[in-house]
């Protein structure tokens, strides 16, 4: 791992995510909202965010694919989808990262078929230089440069994802 260097490290990224999640608290004060994580990156994005959000929420997946390697296919695929039915609930998408924002797209335009009541996206990262399609965050915690990130949930070919830091891959 000595040819990954800090991006953001440990104390920074859990304050940040601390910061997003009272401010969801806020939008959504006497709300149940709906937490749908993004297989498999999100999860540890998901898990400080709900501890950190202090109303009703209620955790749910998918795992959608699009990547091979360390570029996106530009094919998305549903591999889980959710389990409940979100009809006339409150949802976020919990994304570790909007690239290119193709797979984010597929996945918005695919919940808001199932009726919720509104649907937002919340994200670790933000590389709005890479971005394909029109999208952007409701919430994110930080934009940064065009480099290949791994740690807190990102990985590269399964590997890093344990790492309590965003670094990168030089």
């Amino acid at each position: 791992m000595s040819n990954i260097k800090v991006l953001i490290d440990k104390k920074k990224l859990e304050e940040r995510i601390e910061e997003l999640a009272n401010q969801i608290k806020h939008d959504y004060e006497g709300k149940q909202i709906v937490l749908i994580g993004l297989l498999k990156g999100s999860v540890m994005f998901l898990a400080k965010l709900a501890e950190n959000i202090e109303c009703d929420v209620e955790l749910d997946f998918m795992d959608v694919s699009s990547y091979e390697g360390t570029e996106s296919t530009g094919n998305v695929k549903i591999n889980k989808d959710i389990r409940d039915s979100i009809e006339g609930k409150d949802v976020i998408i919990v994304e570790d990262i909007i690239d290119t924002g193709n797979t984010l797209s597929y996945v918005l335009e695919y919940l808001k078929q199932k009726s919720p009541n509104s649907v937002k996206i919340a994200t670790m990262l933000s590389k709005p230089s890479r971005r394909k399609v029109d999208l952007e965050a409701d919430y994110t915690c930080f934009e940064i440069e065009d480099k290949f990130v791994v740690g807190y949930g990102l990985d590269y070919n399964e590997k890093y994802r344990n790492l309590p830091y965003i670094g990168y891959i030089e």
